[in-house]
């Protein structure tokens, strides 16, 4: 008797990546032009990226070349979280969180999904911030892999696929 194949969906971003990122952005935002004299910076405090400027405008466009950076090394927008700009001040900020794990909405979206539309071989469990996806048929398991490739809520990564 054949054992059940399995695979777990995760959504995890590199940290390492997250810091480069960060760097090349201050060092773009301290040489340009457009953002001599506004205040423009951006920083990290462990768990939510900060970003100041003189104006609305200019506290959107250090977002914009935050997620360029982001976009150059490789980690997806779905894990970037930013809030709207408010007032502080004389200045404007903005916050931005990165979203690591799958909280459990969405993983009851990605389950109801592979119920709804996936093979029927395959079943999903929750299990905590991960979802393990199994099947006796590794073409089935494949098959979910490429419907939840196109998933919009979050960026999903495959592993321990046995």
């Amino acid at each position: 008797m054949a054992s059940d194949s399995t695979f777990d969906v995760v959504s995890k971003v590199d940290k390492q990546e997250i810091s480069n990122a960060l760097n090349q952005a201050q060092k773009e935002i301290a040489q340009r032009y457009d953002f001599k004299g506004v205040g423009a910076e951006v920083d990290f405090n462990g768990e939510s990226i900060l970003m100041k400027a003189a104006s609305e405008e200019r506290v959107k466009a250090v977002l914009d070349v935050f997620q360029s950076k982001l976009v150059k090394r490789g980690i997806s927008l779905k894990s970037l979280e930013a809030g709207e700009p408010y007032a502080s001040g004389k200045e404007y900020r903005m916050e931005a969180t990165i979203k690591e794990g799958i909280d459990q909405p969405t993983a009851k979206k990605i389950t109801k999904l592979i119920r709804d539309e996936g093979p029927k071989s395959v079943k999903a469990a929750i299990q905590g911030d991960e979802l393990r996806v199994s099947s006796k048929s590794r073409d089935d398991l494949q098959a979910t892999m490429a419907m939840l490739k196109d998933f919009e809520d979050a960026d999903l990564q495959f592993i321990n696929f046995r």
